[in-house]
């Protein structure tokens, strides 16, 4: 399992993982791959930088890259009080009486503010900040971001990815610098478009010609990065997968010793998810729980554009996340959740998908060899 990916970035094997949480991130790198760090969670850059330094010292001198949340064209944005002012009421109400319904808790007084960092400014900030870091790529879960900086980050000699879900999409980042693609399909978890990752896959590769493609969307198992690469992908991109790592640690744990949300996905099939506006104001694939059957409801509110579907609900995912419910949680995942049913440390996850690849490889040249 190598390609020219393995050699431009110095990894093991081209597998690339997107992850909020930088224990995983780390030990992805660790164990071969390339931990990418979610960092919309960050509201503050001098907490960011507190952990790229963590990060810098538990990776031992391993690559790794960041994620960050920015549209290509510069939105018109003021504070967060301007901002929470054109959030009508009525969603307000919604949110607070659903939460009331499902009996989730409020925060404690300690855990902050609500989530700011899907903000144009705020991402800017964590580009500059990543960059005073020895960061080996910048990815952009909302495709190509501003052309300037595509340019920054490459001066500081970092290339950038971006996700599309069409051919259409695929070709625009390449034309705007982008250095990889990642083709996500239908089946991702978080913002996915509509097109199946079987279809979706070549369709981009041959469309970008020369530019590296990593496919994402469905893939948990060592047969499915071997499908990717016959596709002509140049590795994969995988997220839902490493959410029951036994390194994730956001969340409150249960006796059991695994989150609230861990748990639920532990209990969930394939067809237990939906793609719906209501996480980001974006489609978006997230669990299914009673929390997205109330905006399915007959009388729910209509979710709002990003970034003002983000700041209403950003409290609430908060306090459900850090609640002791299962069924009362929002959390963007995959179609592959119906596997992910055991929680296991990263460094087997890895072993598992390339001993799992070698066995899907060896299992064709028997059958090329007939």
């Amino acid at each position: 399992m190598r390609t020219a990916l393995c050699d431009r970035f110095g990894i093991e094997y081209p597998i690339f993982v997107f992850t909020p949480s930088e224990k995983v991130a780390a030990a992805v790198s660790r164990a071969g791959g390339l931990g990418v760090l979610g960092c919309v969670r960050f509201n503050d850059a001098e907490d960011l930088d507190a952990v790229l330094d963590w990060m810098d010292a538990n990776t031992d001198g391993r690559p790794y890259g960041v994620d960050v949340v920015m549209p290509a064209k510069v939105p018109t944005e003021g504070s967060a009080v301007d901002i929470d002012k054109l959030i009508p009421q009525g969603h307000k109400d919604f949110v607070a009486k659903t939460l009331a319904d499902l009996g989730v808790p409020p925060l404690p007084g300690d855990a902050g503010d609500g989530v700011l960092g899907w903000l144009h400014s705020v991402a800017r900030s964590h580009v500059e900040v990543a960059l005073r870091h020895p960061i080996k790529l910048i990815a952009n879960a909302l495709g190509s971001p501003p052309v300037d900086v595509i340019e920054q980050v490459h001066a500081a000699g970092v290339p950038v990815a971006a996700l599309a879900g069409s051919a259409k999409h695929a070709l625009r980042h390449a034309e705007n610098g982008v250095d990889i693609i990642v083709a996500q399909g239908h089946e991702a978890g978080g913002h996915t478009g509509e097109i199946g990752s079987m279809v979706l896959w070549p369709e981009i590769v041959d469309a970008v010609g020369d530019t590296p493609v990593l496919a994402a969307g469905g893939i948990g198992t060592g047969r499915q990065v071997a499908a990717a690469l016959a596709l002509g992908t140049q590795g994969v991109w995988m997220g839902s997968a490493f959410l029951t790592a036994a390194e994730y640690d956001l969340g409150v744990r249960t006796e059991s010793g695994t989150t609230v949300v861990q748990e639920a996905m532990l209990a969930a099939t394939s067809a237990d998810t939906v793609r719906r506006r209501v996480y980001t104001g974006k489609p978006a694939r997230l669990l299914r729980s009673r929390w997205t059957d109330a905006w399915d409801a007959d009388g729910a509110p209509e979710p709002l554009p990003m970034p003002l579907q983000n700041i209403l609900v950003s409290e609430a995912h908060q306090r459900m996340s850090l609640g002791s419910d299962p069924s009362a949680v929002a959390m963007p995942v995959g179609q592959i959740v119906g596997r992910m049913n055991e929680i296991r440390p990263v460094a087997d996850i890895i072993a598992e998908l390339v001993t799992g690849f070698e066995a899907a490889t060896g299992r064709l040249d028997t059958i090329r060899d007939r």
